[in-house]
Order: C-alpha cells, then structure tokens, then sequence
C-alpha cells in the first residue's frame, strides 16, 4: 500500500473539477437536455418543432455531447465552446425557441464559461487570506525599514 494519506471523494471531486471548465460543460449539457424534454411537451404547450423536426433534436443532442466532451476532454475546450455556442443560437429556430429560452440561455452561458476558462491560472485567494497576506508584507517591510535606519 503507498504511504500518501487517502483522499475522501469529496476532496478527489473537488481536485478533479478543477483541472477543467466544470461548470461550463455542465450547463452546455443540462441546457441540451432541457431542450429535448421541451421536444417532448404536449403539442398544445410546443410552439413549433422547426425544419422537418430532425435538426429539433440533433441540436440539442450534439449540446449535450459537447458539454460532456468539455467536462472529460477538456485540452479541445475552444472548438467544443465555440461549437456549442453556434448549436444553442441555432435551437431558436429548431427547438422550441431554444426550449423556451431555458436551454438557449444555459447554453450560451455554459458555451461562454468553458470558453473563458483558463486552465493555469492560480487558485482563487478569500479576501481575507488576501488581507492577511498584505499585512504580513507590511510588516516585514515595516521592519526591514526600521533596521535599515538604525
């Protein structure tokens, strides 16, 4: 057995959500499946199924892929945000006006975050290990100004 301390799968979740764009993938697919429960709704409640109803649910079909393409392939990130951007804009006129604007707009958001995402940058610091670190550097530089004086 090696000698490292185990990792709770919280920690192990939390350590593998970070190495990827987690919540733009995970947006993208759940506004792709919004879509297609929408495709489903009775024909009283369904505006119009669009272009021979095909598209209606290729769409948010190729969504939902590329939002779960992100959260495991994350290294191709650009091309599926950019795709997933241009396939949520297109299911306002395949599906329902993009599942009543729910899916488009969850989408789009999801298409935007992954896009954004960068995946060297350092961990987020809370303000107040933020401030705590300010003022230890003052300090240290109060004191280093007190010796060089004396």
């Amino acid at each position: 057995m090696p000698d490292r301390p185990r990792r709770g799968p919280r920690l192990a979740f939390r350590g593998w959500r970070a190495r990827r764009p987690f919540w733009g993938g995970l947006l993208l697919a759940l506004g792709g499946g919004e879509i297609l429960l929408t495709e489903k709704a009775s024909l009283k409640v369904v505006l119009h199924i669009g272009m021979q109803g095909l598209a209606g649910y290729l769409l948010p079909g190729l969504m939902a892929l590329l939002g779960l393409l992100i959260l495991f392939n994350p290294a191709q990130r650009l091309f599926y945000s950019i795709t997933g951007i241009l396939l949520s804009l297109g299911t306002w006129l395949t599906s329902n006006l993009g599942g009543f604007f729910i899916g488009l707009l969850l989408g789009a958001t999801g298409s935007c975050l992954a896009f954004g995402w960068l995946p060297d940058q350092e961990p987020r610091m809370s303000r107040r290990n933020r401030r705590k670190r300010e003022r230890e550097a003052g300090h240290t530089l109060g004191s280093e100004r007190a010796e060089g004086a004396a």
